[in-house]
């Protein structure tokens, strides 16, 4: 029941993180006009995205334009687009393969397949953390270095915007809902659930003990005619087997 309850959180996690990873690859909020200085126009904000750059004047209207040319983007927006879409891919991908693997469903009847199923969904999911936290701290690293570097004017230099910020939040839900799925059925194969039934005994099975066996409890009173005896393992207790030999 608690394993079933968290492959739902995890389930949960990884839709909350792809929903946020694909809001942040389609917005244009990813570069931001710093307002320093006085040559900037305030009521006019620049945003710069992967797909598109946009104006927006007074905070009413907003133009967008998509690029012209990828080439002419900068490194960490032209890796950024490619690993944003393969994180969509890789998230979108392992949240089905999970509900395969889930307890509640019976796409699958075996246990240990469906262990396995959630651990190949949970690594895939975390891998599409690392494909959205990379090009999103990459880009605000590139971001900070402009802002604070001497050579370029105010006009050129950028803030972090609103995307960044929730791409770094998806990947947190991404990794935390790929651990949870991943290793919430974990178990080592060498500790099973063992269960012991005992049985309430009765006045019929009260039968007197014979020779042998009292010979097998004080081996000093191991008559000659018994040749060998005879064990056998049952739940790791040992017990005697009644072996007489006339």
């Amino acid at each position: 029941m608690a394993n079933s309850a968290l492959e739902i959180v995890g389930l949960v996690l990884t839709v909350i993180g792809l929903i946020g990873a694909a809001a942040s690859t389609g917005m244009p909020m990813w570069r931001v006009t710093a307002f320093i200085g006085e040559n900037i126009i305030v009521f006019e904000t620049r945003y710069e995205g992967l797909w598109m750059n946009c104006f927006q004047q007074a905070n009413i209207r907003m133009q967008c334009k998509v690029y012209d040319s990828l080439l002419a983007l900068t490194p960490d927006l032209q890796a950024a687009r490619g690993l944003m879409c393969c994180a969509l891919a890789l998230a979108g991908l392992g949240l089905l393969i999970s509900l395969m693997g889930m307890q509640c469903t019976s796409c699958i009847g075996n246990n240990r397949a469906k262990r396995m199923v959630l651990i190949i969904a949970g690594s895939l999911v975390i891998m599409a953390c690392l494909c959205v936290i990379i090009p999103v701290s990459w880009t605000g690293h590139a971001i900070i270095r402009d802002f604070y570097n001497p050579l370029l004017i105010d006009a050129q230099r950028r803030e972090l915007g609103e995307a960044l910020y929730i791409g770094w939040v998806a990947s947190a839900f991404l990794l935390a809902g790929g651990c949870i799925l991943a290793f919430c059925n974990f178990q080592s194969e060498g500790k099973g659930s063992e269960r012991y039934i005992y049985s309430r005994p009765t006045k019929k099975s009260k039968q007197k003990t014979p020779s042998c066996t009292k010979a097998l409890l004080n081996p000093q009173n191991l008559p000659a005619s018994a040749s060998f005896i005879e064990w056998h393992t049952c739940s790791k207790m040992a017990k005697p087997k009644q072996v007489c030999y006339d």
